[in-house]
């Protein structure tokens, strides 16, 4: 056997004796022109090569030496009780990063390729921006590339006030040829950390422009997202992986469906641990049968493939992560539909018009506003009282945010203001045959208790959905740690108890709270209102012009 260094890979030639080992090697390739074995540098690769006799390229034992040292150290590091930043994590002074999120950016920045496979809540957007930033001071990378759902896009920006560079964030949005100026203009700012934000749809319709960029450092968020190793987006990240030198992906759920749903989102983080072959990766940790020999009938070599999951990933839930605050606030942006924006801004500006000219009192004000929070949920009632159904932009979000927890094996809340959204989401989940029990203003008294009881105890029940103003107190559902606030009233003391539910005496984990969020409409006002703690009915009269604006 004769094995060289080449273009960071290992050809092998003059091994016929040992074909079946080579072909056992996960990643391998034959290279007809080289008539070689090419297979990827790893320290399991390495490690079988050892075994075969011949002679073995000197720079492939020193990369070993130095590839199983950073294993060792990443290893070291996840055990650690207690750990320090290897370098100082650069974020805002009123930031104090948690324990696991130091062990998380350390390992980070250890691995040109990492996975956050950090349960929701956990803090590991925060803890990818230090990263980010932190290799940005050390002149690694200057172009950040972040794939993230679209109702998560504009939480990014946020998350990057947080951190101590100069830096430019632009969300990539709207029609094609205005992405690819929004990427133009954000080139220009040369002298800071240019990120560029956008969700997973759009990448491989401007996949050129993208890898035109050259973004030294690709972020992907959710990266279950990318799953599928058939589907366009999937293929787009993996070409993306080839450009930039550093990765991170983020992830609550890396597994949803199956063990198999590693492949994909490891080909785009780094392809040499599970290899670029979706078919042998599944020979080797499936077993095939049913019709045709097409269907996965049981999983093998288990251990084996956490293990190299985890060889550059750092796992932790919200019940290890001890020392996170006792209750997080997340928020997901949905954007209405053209004719839905139409609408929503014909009705703004003629209740803005009608109080600008008559009477303005508490219940006339929040009047115009309910009318135009029931359509950022979905429905509009009109002049004959009819209800009429003008989007989906937030069910489709709450799918999912919802699929993402269940296929977790966890529990969900679902609170809502409206009957209307009630029933929407009770269709949801039939048709995704989720297990539910709900509460709203027409269940009787009497079955409520039951109601509960079944979330409560039944592992089967998964999902509950509440109406707001009913179900907001003197009930326990800690049986969940995560409620989701499909829409809220305008009444601080209903929201604070909603979020009370959850929280209570028996909780055993942090809880956390994500808002459905429709992007330049009153949603974003109410909100802004009740963390201040404010009650709207209280302050509305003397403010009402900024809720229409």
């Amino acid at each position: 056997m004769q094995a060289v260094l080449k273009n960071g890979a290992i050809y092998v030639t003059d091994c016929f004796r040992e074909k079946n080992l080579l072909k056992s090697i996960q990643g391998r390739r034959w290279d007809a022109k080289t008539k070689a074995w090419v297979v990827p540098t790893t320290v399991d690769t390495i490690d079988a090569l050892r075994t075969i006799p011949g002679r073995m390229d000197s720079q492939i034992l020193h990369v070993y030496e130095r590839l199983k040292q950073l294993r060792e150290d990443t290893y070291t590091e996840k055990l650690a009780e207690h750990v320090k930043p290897i370098e100082p994590m650069p974020l805002i002074k009123n930031i104090k990063p948690f324990q696991h999120q130091i062990k998380a950016y350390n390992m980070a920045l250890m691995n040109n390729s990492f996975a956050f496979l950090m349960e929701m809540g956990t803090g590991k957007s925060l803890t990818a921006v230090a990263v980010a930033a932190r290799r940005y001071l050390r002149r690694e990378v200057c172009r950040v590339l972040i794939v993230a759902p679209t109702s998560v896009c504009p939480v990014w920006p946020k998350e990057f006030e947080a951190a101590l560079v100069m830096k430019r964030v632009a969300i990539l949005e709207g029609p094609i040829v205005k992405r690819i100026q929004i990427l133009n203009e954000l080139s220009e700012w040369t002298n800071h950390l240019q990120i560029a934000v956008i969700n997973y749809e759009a990448t491989w319709r401007m996949l050129d422009n993208l890898i035109a960029w050259k973004p030294d450092m690709i972020i992907c968020d959710e990266s279950q997202r990318i799953k599928n190793p058939s589907a366009k987006q999937s293929k787009a990240l993996h070409k993306l992986g080839k450009v930039a030198r550093y990765k991170l992906i983020l992830s609550g759920t890396p597994v949803q469906n199956a063990p198999l749903d590693f492949f994909s989102q490891y080909k785009f983080l780094d392809d040499r641990v599970f290899g670029t072959s979706y078919y042998a990766f599944r020979a080797r940790y499936a077993r095939m049968g049913g019709y045709g020999n097409h269907q996965v009938v049981a999983y093998q070599n288990l251990d084996e493939l956490i293990q190299k999951a985890h060889s550059i990933a750092y796992r932790v839930t919200k019940a290890e992560a001890l020392d996170l605050p006792e209750q997080v606030d997340e928020f997901r942006y949905c954007e209405l539909e053209p004719k839905t924006q139409s609408l929503y801004k014909e009705i703004k500006e003629e209740s803005y018009a009608e109080l600008e000219n008559g009477e303005v009192t508490v219940r006339n004000v929040l009047t115009k506003l309910l009318r135009l929070q029931q359509i950022t949920g979905g429905y509009l009632k009109t002049d004959e009282g009819i209800e009429k159904h003008v989007s989906d932009a937030k069910l489709n979000v709450l799918q999912e945010i919802v699929t993402d927890i269940v296929d977790a094996g966890k529990k969900v809340v679902i609170f809502a203001r409206f009957i209307k959204e009630i029933d929407a989401i009770r269709s949801m989940m039939d048709k995704l045959k989720i297990q539910y029990s709900w509460i709203a203003g027409e269940v009787p008294i009497p079955e409520r208790g039951e109601k509960v009881k079944q979330f409560q105890e039944n592992p089967e029940c998964k999902v509950f959905i509440a109406q707001i103003q009913t179900a907001g107190l003197g009930i326990t559902l800690h049986a969940a740690d995560t409620a989701v606030f499909y829409s809220v009233d305008f009444n601080y003391a209903n929201y604070s108890q909603a979020r009370a539910r959850i929280h209570r005496i028996g909780q055993k984990n942090n809880c956390t709270y994500i808002h459905l969020l429709a992007k330049g409409t009153i949603d974003e006002k109410v909100m802004e209102a009740l963390q201040k703690k404010e009650d709207m009915a209280k302050m509305v009269v003397d403010n009402w012009r900024i809720y229409f604006k």
